[in-house]
């Protein structure tokens, strides 16, 4: 009798969506047959939008946890390094598979690798990164939105999102496995020296990790409008990186909450922003580089790299954002609401573009989202297509006492630590080895005002 023949495998293409749980991907090639998953290292394709220190560091991590899941399933996770279409090729033609199964992205480079990848592949892409697919929420006249208040009120109209999926209690294994790279081989971590001390107290990357950080924010997430905004206290969810890894999917993250009450609601929006932010580098691809508004690409700038370099390391004597800055550097996350004070110092204390700080960010936070840190940068610039008017200008000796950030002060900025409520936020006379302010508030405010009213008349 001839033997049966063997089953064609199927490839899982990860990228930013390290999960079992509710991945279409995942759950899609294995209900056919055999699943080889596979992450490719891919510093090529993205060129300069390559992961940043940070997320190198979280990354290695998080591909450790879904090995992991995959072997307690009778699988595991294949990596390989270079330009993802090449590699996925190679692997198709090394096992046989013909078809690649993938949560779709919205990054530029991501969208050119699907289209490449899908010459020479069976590509199936699933969604599962957004709340809705990007691009499906669109207005009367069936053009994608621009403004995120009528984009969210759209976008509510088909929530809540279908129930989260379990993960498949088994994954089929090939008969054969392709090769290969040890993890460790990638250099992901830092070694010289090792900074991410900070960072393995604060977080646990992966599946396991992202579902505590749910289940904990649950408890309070009833009160999140009132407490989201006061950096001294637990009020914000921390899910954002594990959202941008994909280690929980939105859609869990809004089932997992939805039943808090009180003002949940108000988180459920931060879930649309997300959405909303991917929709906007659909519609603007090189939003990340580009301003959006007329005018800003002529915008007089300042050549000024030691002011940078103090703001990059919490030393612009405006306690408020070096505890930001400082948060930073030490844990890879900042506190939204400082997030926006510390982002408009820089463009509008300091006159420096926004794409600085831009840069900054996506090397150093855990959660460094092509679509939401772009559009949270060019919101503070003015420049976006949704955004804060330029002239409105943050006071941060306004916003610290105002959102009761005492307490993140002396925690992140240790000079001020004995200084009481009143002080800590603008210290009469600066502590010893803590800087003097690094430009006068209502001479910064002029400047940005009259610069700005330069670009307007030009």
């Amino acid at each position: 009798m001839p033997s049966k023949p063997s089953a064609i495998p199927a490839i899982v293409w990860f990228r930013r969506d390290l999960r079992l749980s509710d991945q279409a991907a995942v759950l899609a090639a294995a209900a056919e047959g055999p699943v080889i998953p596979v992450y490719v290292l891919d510093d090529e394709t993205p060129r300069h939008r390559r992961m940043g220190a940070a997320s190198r560091w979280w990354l290695h991590h998080s591909l450790l946890s879904l090995d992991a899941a995959l072997q307690a399933r009778g699988s595991k996770l294949i990596l390989r390094r270079g330009r993802c279409d090449a590699v996925l090729s190679a692997i198709a033609h090394e096992t046989g598979a013909q078809t690649v199964h993938c949560l779709a992205h919205y990054e530029p480079w991501w969208r050119n690798a699907e289209r490449a990848l899908g010459k020479v592949l069976h590509l199936r892409c699933h969604e599962g990164i957004t709340l809705a697919p990007a691009g499906t929420v669109r207005n009367g006249s069936g053009a994608p939105y621009r403004i995120f208040t009528p984009f969210w009120r759209a976008l509510s109209q088909r929530l809540p999102p279908p129930a989260a999926l379990p993960a498949p209690d088994r994954m089929p294994s090939p008969d054969r496995w392709p090769p290969s790279d040890q993890l460790d081989d990638w250099g992901l971590l830092p070694t010289s020296p090792d900074w991410a001390a900070g960072f393995r107290a604060e977080w646990t990357p992966g599946e396991a990790g992202a579902q505590a950080r749910l289940d904990a924010f649950a408890q309070r997430a009833a009160r999140y409008a009132e407490q989201r905004n006061l950096p001294s206290e637990a009020g914000t969810s921390k899910l954002s990186p594990h959202l941008h890894f994909g280690e929980i999917s939105p859609a869990a993250a809004w089932h997992g909450t939805a039943s808090a009450g009180g003002s949940v609601g108000t988180f459920q929006g931060e879930l649309g922003w997300r959405d909303y932010a991917q929709n906007v580098i659909l519609q603007f691809p090189d939003y990340g580089n580009q301003p959006a508004r007329d005018g800003f690409d002529r915008f007089g700038w300042r050549d000024a790299p030691d002011e940078l370099r103090a703001w990059q390391q919490g030393r612009t004597g405006y306690p408020i954002v070096d505890a930001g800055m400082r948060e930073l550097w030490a844990t890879g996350w900042m506190h939204n609401r400082v997030r926006m004070i510390a982002a408009s110092f820089l463009i509008k204390h300091l006159l420096i573009d926004w794409r600085e700080g831009e840069r900054w960010f996506w090397d150093t936070l855990v959660d460094a989202d092509y679509g939401s840190n772009a559009v949270n940068w060019q919101w503070s610039a003015g420049s976006g297509v949704d955004s804060n008017m330029f002239v409105r200008i943050m006071a941060p000796l306004t916003q610290s006492p105002k959102f009761e950030a005492a307490d993140y002060i002396r925690r992140w900025v240790p000079e001020l630590a004995h200084l009481g409520n009143d002080a800590v936020h603008d210290p009469p006379i600066p502590p010893r080895g803590y800087p003097a302010k690094i430009v006068p508030h209502a001479e910064a405010r002029a400047r940005a005002l009259a610069a700005f009213a330069e670009m307007r008349d030009n």
